[in-house]
């Protein structure tokens, strides 16, 4: 029980929490200033739950799994609401959402396939770093009418989806020469 609870993994249990408050903000308060403060801290603590698993020596297969889940569902229900409430401009959102759906079924099909796990590349962490700097700071340029946020939100944005397209050509191939590999072992004759 301990091993579940410890800090990172709370870390990654709260930051999943906080999701629901981030789609209050946006859907009933419509404050998307503070949401996007909301999403800057989620975004934020996403290096802190590694970091402390790896210095406290707590990394653990929850944490594995828990981690990259916050960032997936957090950036997913920040695109999909920024699109809808007129937060997010159209392209971006759209190639964001594109992006997921072809990573979730290449997901899917890994999984399918007896592929449970990737190793993760420096560049998937990069661009998601990008792309939460990005993503809160559309909301909060929307939600506080600071333009200057908007500038700063296609900065990091436009470098930030052409690392996510990129990186995400990695993960497919990674993903290809995993379910290879594994089809191999599963062909192998068992020697006597």
């Amino acid at each position: 029980m301990a091993k579940i609870f410890n800090i990172p993994n709370s870390i990654s249990f709260l930051r999943l929490a906080l999701i629901p408050l981030f789609a209050w903000l946006v859907f009933v308060a419509e404050e998307y200033g503070w949401a996007g403060v909301l999403l800057g801290v989620i975004g934020t603590t996403d290096w802190i739950d590694g970091y402390l698993a790896r210095r406290l020596d707590q990394v653990t297969e929850l944490g594995k799994f828990l981690d990259p889940l916050a960032d997936r569902i957090a950036v997913v229900v920040a695109v999909v609401a920024g699109l809808i409430v007129d937060v997010l401009p159209q392209w971006f959102a759209i190639a964001l959402i594109a992006r997921e759906v072809v990573i979730g079924i290449g997901a899917f099909y890994g999984w399918r396939s007896g592929v449970t796990k990737l190793e993760v590349r420096f560049l998937g962490k990069a661009a998601t770093l990008a792309l939460y700097v990005s993503v809160t700071s559309f909301y909060i340029g929307v939600g506080f009418s600071a333009d200057w946020f908007t500038w700063i939100a296609i900065l990091f944005g436009v470098p930030g989806l052409v690392m996510y397209y990129w990186v995400a050509v990695q993960y497919l191939g990674d993903m290809r020469a995993a379910i290879a590999a594994r089809r191999q072992v599963d062909e192998e004759p068992f020697s006597v």
